[in-house]
């Protein structure tokens, strides 16, 4: 079904109800309306854009859109709460500051103020629209009460109602202004004259900023101490006017005041020596700011801030790179950089399509790309010389970034590019460079031809080294996950070679910490007449465990051939583990199959005890007699205990991470191990393995390696 779109003007491309044929503004006055019902603060319209997963702003109100600048476009996918209630059709609710650093940290790095916050979906039963989220000052209850609830919840789904009629129509939206308080207006204009007379009589300086921050009225003790004429700040931005608040701080604390309705102070250095209080008192039309000469701040420290910073977006810039560098520490393999990249960065920045290179070999090598109908056209890249000529190897080589706003400008310095067009206009080619080498480049493409003017490209450049440093991050990981899993699947049997008369299956799950290998073990010796089963456990999940569990299985494999019996085989590996001097010690279980005679001998060091599932769907834990863990007295001695194996039983090996943990009792782990066992034990081997690590909770959260072999009897029939 077709989705509406939001383009650069607000809504287009998504039709419009009867209220925009009337000149009303559908979306703005939706939003007022809303805000005005729960008294919320500051609020935005999201809709969906029709091509692509992604949500873009297109109306917003309370506060200016720069606030929000690095949520313009978000994807579908991102970790964010209007996202979020998009994606899930659900209310999110964010109960205050606390609460969003807890759930969202990359917003709290960019907005780190107290203010709640509510995302809803605009959807109908069958279409999803877009969303809308809403802010309260700090001072909102933690809890969103059952009025403010039912009320959001019904002001989107008549907005819902509103756009899907007029899709149905096929109406446009118009473009809708942002709903912002009027600028104040000149000195002066506070009422009355004799208003402006008495603020002017006052000692210390004040001065009123609308919601874009700019200086509506100042009296002349406010420009006598900021040394700045008072027709020189009005209608601007005290930190671009004022060279010495020209400082990333000072322009935060005026954010904090309005986002979270406090009252915020501040003290700055004015060149040379003099140190001002700065104390500002918001509300929803603006603040007014107290100015006056600080007292006891010979202590504070700090240089002056520098006059030469260059103002113009830095307020978006800013944003967009803590957002981004609250994400990337989220990313732990290339995949997940990529991803990141494609929801964060390319809607941020209105591009469509993204590769990502890095280099092996002396050739280039495609680590991933998003937004190419043909893959093709990105695989062509991959294996390239880095010697070729081609924007992506000039780049990744010389470390220096391209821009190219047109076709034209890519193919006159590059003429095979004519040969395999991608069916964008416009790229930028970005150097991904970590500890002073470069690891690959990213190639942002356009889908129309595009202008970089220098602010962009030095943004674009900035969260390019952001990136890098998570690639690099990611590769390492990578390649160490890759050895580990390697190794694990050296160490552990390929395949399965069972007895007549006996079915088997294992599954093996690493940790979900640390390097996802660990010392958890099992096998089956097909040795003649009688094969034999053993699983095991070394402590720990690093390459040493894992090293030591290969040394575990090949001497129980040699002690097996030989033909010694089970407990002789538990005390000739005991032996071997403290002749190698690990100081680490091991579970293990060890059984002898006889299926012939429909038995099996058992050993246990240390070990969980084995579950038996009768035919007749009965499950018994098997209370077996043993020794102590292996690796621990060399005098140790392991009994050996003799279980029926009927026809059509289940006998279920498991290493202790599968019912171990935190919080959980083992012996309810056990009970709904064995519930599970009962219920599901007449299914085929391997599905069944597959359900017991699927439903058990400890394997779920994998806090340890978990280890499952199952073997059954066949059925005589």
């Amino acid at each position: 079904m077709g989705a509406p779109s939001a383009g650069a003007e607000p809504g287009a491309g998504v039709p419009a109800a009867d209220d925009t044929r009337s000149g009303r503004p559908l979306l703005s006055l939706a939003l007022a309306s809303m805000m005005e019902e729960v008294q919320a603060h500051s609020g935005a319209v999201y809709l969906l854009a029709a091509d692509e997963p992604v949500l873009e702003m297109a109306v917003t109100a309370g506060l200016p859109r720069a606030f929000a600048a690095p949520w313009e476009r978000v994807g579908l996918s991102a970790p964010i709460p209007v996202a979020e209630a998009a994606r899930d059709r659900r209310l999110v609710w964010v109960g205050g500051e606390e609460d969003m650093v807890r759930r969202y940290p990359r917003i709290a790095v960019v907005l780190p103020y107290p203010f709640a916050l509510a995302a809803l979906p605009v959807a109908t039963a069958d279409t999803l629209y877009g969303a809308v989220y809403v802010t309260w000052p700090g001072a909102h209850p933690t809890v969103l009460s059952d009025r403010e609830r039912d009320s959001l919840t019904s002001a989107c789904d008549r907005l819902a109602v509103r756009l899907e009629r007029a899709a149905r129509k096929n109406r446009a939206l118009r473009a809708e202004p942002d709903l912002l308080a009027a600028p104040s207006g000149t000195a002066g204009s506070l009422g009355t004259v004799e208003a402006a007379r008495m603020v002017g009589r006052l000692p210390y300086g004040l001065a009123s900023l609308d919601l874009h921050g700019r200086v509506g009225f100042a009296n002349a003790a406010a420009a006598e101490l900021l040394g700045v004429p008072v027709d020189d700040l009005l209608g601007t931005q005290p930190w671009v006017s004022v060279p010495w608040l020209n400082d990333p701080m000072y322009e935060d604390r005026y954010r904090a005041a309005l986002i979270s309705q406090h009252v915020t102070s501040f003290v700055a250095l004015k060149p040379p020596g003099d140190w001002l209080s700065f104390r500002m008192y918001p509300s929803t039309t603006g603040l007014t700011t107290r100015i006056s000469r600080a007292r006891a701040v010979a202590e504070m420290v700090g240089a002056a801030p520098r006059a030469d910073a260059t103002p113009a977006h830095r307020l978006v810039t800013i944003s967009q790179v803590l957002s981004l560098a609250g994400a990337l520490t989220e990313a732990v393999g290339v995949q997940d950089v990529v991803q990141l990249v494609a929801d964060e960065v390319v809607p941020a920045v209105g591009s469509q399509a993204l590769v990502v290179l890095g280099s092996r070999g002396g050739r280039l090598h495609v680590l991933g790309h998003r937004g190419y109908e043909d893959p093709r056209i990105v695989e062509r890249f991959d294996g390239l010389p880095l010697a070729e000529r081609n924007p992506g190897a000039h780049v990744l080589n010389t470390g220096v970034p391209a821009f190219f706003e047109s076709k034209q400008q890519l193919e006159r310095l590059y003429p095979d590019h004519k040969e395999t067009p991608d069916g964008f206009a416009a790229w930028a080619f970005l150097p991904l460079i970590a500890s002073g080498r470069p690891v690959g480049t990213c190639v942002l493409a356009y889908a129309e031809p595009h202008a970089f003017p220098t602010d962009e490209r030095a943004v674009l450049t900035s969260l390019g080294g952001l990136i890098s440093q998570a690639l690099e991050r990611a590769l390492l990981y990578d390649a160490k996950n890759q050895l580990a899993h390697g190794l694990q699947a050296a160490l552990l049997p390929h395949s399965l070679a069972p007895p007549s008369g006996i079915e088997a299956a294992a599954r093996y799950l690493p940790a979900m910490h640390g390097m996802e290998i660990g010392g958890d073990f099992y096998d089956l010796v097909p040795t003649r007449p009688l094969a034999a089963a053993v699983i095991g456990d070394v402590q720990g999940h690093n390459v040493t465990a894992a090293g030591l569990m290969g040394q575990i299985r090949t001497g129980v494999r040699a002690f097996t051939t030989v033909g010694q019996a089970p407990e002789e085989v538990m005390r000739s590996t005991n032996q071997l583990l403290i002749d190698l001097g690990a100081d680490l010690f091991a579970s293990c279980l060890y059984l002898r199959l006889d299926p012939e005679r429909g038995r099996a001998v058992m050993a246990r060091a240390g070990h969980p005890p084995p579950l038996l599932r009768r035919p007749d769907g009965r499950v018994r834990v098997l209370d077996l007699a043993g020794g102590p863990l292996l690796g621990i007295d060399s005098e140790a001695t392991y009994p050996t205990t003799e279980v029926s194996l009927a026809p059509g039983s289940v006998l279920a090996l498991y290493t202790d991470g599968l019912v171990e943990s935190p919080g959980v009792d083992i012996e309810d782990a056990l009970v709904d191990l064995g519930e599970l066992l009962s219920e599901s034990g007449d299914q085929p081997l391997d599905k069944l393995a597959d359900t017991l690590v699927r439903h058990s909770a400890a394997a779920q959260e994998r806090v340890d390696d978990v280890a499952v072999l199952l073997l059954r009897a066949e059925s005589d029939g």
